[in-house]
């Protein structure tokens, strides 16, 4: 083969590695554009949901964007409202001895197993605190409004909350109000700041230009995000959530509490 020829050859190889070259270095041009791409729509969601989530969480008067939790919360973040004397959860309120069991309770003012719940066990709790025997500390969550929509959930523990900055007994008061007037999930009646405040007028001594304007403003909107917020994160999935003493206690078919059994229970814990 003439030196030519070879040459001639060679400088065809080359090209071709060459042409192959260019192809690879497009294809991969291709493909890093491609995950730039992605990268920049994720992002782009990412940044509408939390747009969405900011608009939801500061959509609700003059004070919702805050965490302004009510007068007498306690627990981590001063989440809860505590209602009795202290137990095993915290420390009294007053001095004295201590209530023996405390019952944590996850709830949510439109949400109809809540009101079953509170129906049922209404008296007893009441009796068990009034006795010393029983602390309760609640927890206000929004589940039924983040599942069909509204702010019924968010508005009434607002208005719970108002109630409490009156103090231990005005939110116990209203809080049973709200249960006893609870309308069908679907009806978002806890929506109106009207109707929360014209119910709270049935509880002596509780409607107040500070508390009229705590609802309006939604003063504890905030904190009432954020006590839903770490429920969303704590493990339980609905509500109600009742602990005795830390243990679930409420709503396995298989172990079904009664008032008379939750006596015994808290009556026992008296006795360890």
């Amino acid at each position: 083969m003439s030196q030519r020829n070879r040459e001639g050859k060679r400088g065809a190889r080359e090209r071709l590695r060459e042409q192959r070259e260019r192809e690879r270095a497009r294809a991969k041009r291709k493909r890093t554009l491609g995950v730039l791409g992605a990268v920049v729509a994720v992002f782009a969601a990412a940044g509408a949901v939390g747009m969405y989530a900011s608009t939801s969480a500061d959509d609700s008067g003059k004070s919702g964007g805050s965490v302004v939790p009510p007068r007498g919360a306690v627990g981590k973040g001063r989440l809860v409202i505590p209602s009795g004397k202290a137990g095993k959860a915290g420390k009294p309120e007053k001095p004295g001895k201590a209530a023996p069991a405390t019952l944590t309770v996850y709830e949510d003012f439109r949400c109809p197993g809540c009101k079953q719940f509170e129906d049922v066990f209404r008296t007893t709790v009441h009796e068990l605190q009034d006795d010393g025997r029983l602390r309760v500390e609640y927890h206000l969550v929004t589940i039924i409004d983040g599942n069909l929509g509204g702010t019924g959930s968010l508005r009434a523990a607002n208005a719970a909350a108002c109630a409490q900055d009156r103090g231990a007994g005005a939110f116990r008061a209203y809080h049973d109000v709200l249960y006893r007037h609870q309308a069908e999930e679907t009806r978002d009646v806890y929506a109106d700041n009207d109707r929360l405040i014209k119910l709270a007028d049935t509880v002596p001594g509780l409607v107040t230009p500070a508390f009229r304007k705590c609802v309006e403003d939604g003063r504890h909107d905030g904190w009432v995000r954020k006590s839903n917020d770490v429920f969303a994160h704590s493990g339980y999935a609905a509500t109600p959530t009742v602990l005795l003493d830390g243990k679930s206690v409420y709503g396995d078919p298989d172990k079904p509490l009664s008032p008379n059994k939750l006596k015994r229970m808290v009556l026992a814990a008296a006795r360890d």
